[in-house]
């Protein structure tokens, strides 16, 4: 796949800056600890809702968390 079309974000360093842990987050929004890792580490894309879910959590608009 064109590395254009993959998903990125700024999910860990924007999680940093809150204070928070995966643990943390991952209980925020009720998911596994291991599944912001991988969000994080860009090995797994989040559904369109957990990505909105992961921005209300944080506070930021989805552009400031994910991009091309």
């Amino acid at each position: 796949m064109d590395d254009k079309l993959v998903l990125k974000n700024r999910l860990k360093e924007v999680r940093a800056e809150q204070g928070l842990s995966q643990s943390q987050l991952a209980a925020l929004v009720g998911v596994s600890r291991n599944t912001i890792s991988s969000i994080e580490t860009g090995q797994f894309s989040p559904t369109a809702k957990l990505a909105l879910i992961l921005c209300i959590a944080l506070d930021k608009k989805f552009e400031e968390l994910f991009y091309f």
